[in-house]
């Protein structure tokens, strides 16, 4: 047992103690936080104009060219594995950029914009129709109503969701060593390289992304019981 420990002390060592390789782990963690951070924003950009494009309808009723390329765009997002996006940006789309950052954000960008659609989507249609109808009586106009009365409302609605769709968004960058990004993953893979000794990097990478995500998920029920109070009074 105790040869254990040593053997095990001396690989703990190796990892994040000799040559302060504890400083890469962070180096890594900063560029899955910052393409995480900025996905999440265009996402949330991208998925909100979606949501309004597919609930867009014309006089009659029927949809119109906005929604048919709201949805088109959709399902070819979420048809088709966020990996090969991200190939495809990197070595078709945007092949003469040298930045794998900002390859990575928009391609996780435009992934994450069409789940972010379906949730908006779900969380302006959850609001009562009265209160669309309330706002026509009051004169607004059908994109007034929507602007100052619908999406206050569904924002309450569309938080949580949307909380948990960044969680997935920064458990997905994990992939962007496939465009020379050297993330959170990545780095934990390199250090395995010089140390000969996958276990405790790799470990290692998976405790820092499991205790980013439990602070980001504990926060989030801290939201979602605020949330609730606030529909309680």
């Amino acid at each position: 047992m105790q040869a254990w420990f040593e053997k095990t002390a001396e690989k703990f060592e190796m990892a994040f103690v000799a040559s302060d390789r504890w400083k890469l782990y962070i180096e890594g963690l900063g560029v899955t936080l910052e393409i995480a951070f900025f996905a999440a924003i265009l996402g949330l950009l991208i998925g909100t104009v979606l949501a309004l494009m597919k609930l867009s309808t014309g006089r009659n009723g029927k949809k119109t060219i906005w929604t048919v390329i709201a949805n088109v765009y959709i399902d070819v997002i979420r048809g088709t594995p966020s990996v090969l996006q991200l190939l495809i940006m990197w070595f078709i789309i945007m092949k003469s950029c040298k930045n794998g950052t900002l390859v990575a954000v928009l391609s996780f960008g435009i992934n994450s914009g069409a789940y972010v659609a379906e949730i908006v989507r779900a969380g302006i249609l959850a609001v009562d129709k009265g209160q669309t109808e309330a706002g026509r009586s009051l004169g607004l106009s059908k994109a007034q109503t929507m602007i100052y009365i619908i999406i206050p409302q569904a924002i309450k609605n569309v938080l949580p969701p949307i909380g948990n769709e960044f969680i997935v968004l920064l458990k997905e960058t994990a992939i962007v060593g496939y465009v020379s990004l050297t993330d959170l993953t990545r780095m934990a893979n390199q250090i395995s390289s010089r140390t000969y000794e996958p276990f405790m990097p790799l470990i290692g990478a998976a405790v820092i992304y499991f205790v980013i995500i439990k602070i980001l998920t504990i926060l989030l029920d801290i939201l979602e019981r605020r949330l609730r109070r606030s529909d309680n009074r």
